[in-house]
């Protein structure tokens, strides 16, 4: 007992042992991307030169913590709609932001972006409660549970500048790749 009978016909077992493989693995993909793994789409412009319109991206929740310089998908109560930034900062941290040299700072210290290609900021995105003139910065303190996050794209974006800190219960997941892209190239997300 326990063992399971071979047909006659060996074509047919091997048939069978296909099928059998085919609806297992498609059960698996459908565990993960119901339980793991998602998939989101970005719309606009706001992540060019990173992302662009159209690619397709593969994302996780499962047992993120945000950190800086990750890519993140957010459902914004604010905005009411989905949407793809970048984190520059999170709980306890301060950003600065020179709209001269269009520079970021977190913690006082410059941070390297090599995907922003502007060299200013238009400064139309900016809440100015958060305006310091006698520094002549914008500055942030990031609450607890909550991340401050920037488009690449930064005079194309709707984003913390303008909408606030996005609470870590709205994030969605963290951007693991790109699947699919419209441009030419396609590959991984920096």
């Amino acid at each position: 007992m326990g063992k399971r009978r071979k047909r006659k016909n060996p074509a047919l077992d091997a048939f069978l042992d296909w099928c059998e493989t085919i609806v297992l693995a498609v059960f698996v993909v459908i565990l993960m991307f119901t339980f793991v793994f998602r998939i989101a789409h970005v719309y606009g412009i706001s992540m060019q030169s990173t992302l662009y319109e159209g690619d397709v991206l593969i994302i996780s929740h499962l047992f993120y913590e945000p950190e800086r310089g990750d890519i993140i998908v957010v459902n914004s109560s604010v905005l009411d709609e989905t949407i793809i930034k970048r984190v520059i900062a999170t709980e306890g941290e301060t950003v600065s932001i020179d709209c001269k040299d269009a520079s970021v700072y977190v913690n006082g210290e410059k941070t390297d972006e090599p995907y922003i290609s502007m060299s200013s900021f238009d400064t139309g995105a900016f809440n100015m409660n958060d305006y310091l003139a006698s520094v002549d910065r914008y500055e942030y303190t990031v609450p607890k549970g909550c991340v401050f996050v920037l488009g690449d794209n930064r005079n194309h974006s709707t984003d913390s500048r303008e909408i606030g800190f996005i609470s870590n219960d709205e994030i969605v997941g963290r951007v693991l790749f790109r699947a699919v892209s419209e441009q030419l190239g396609t590959g991984k997300v920096e």
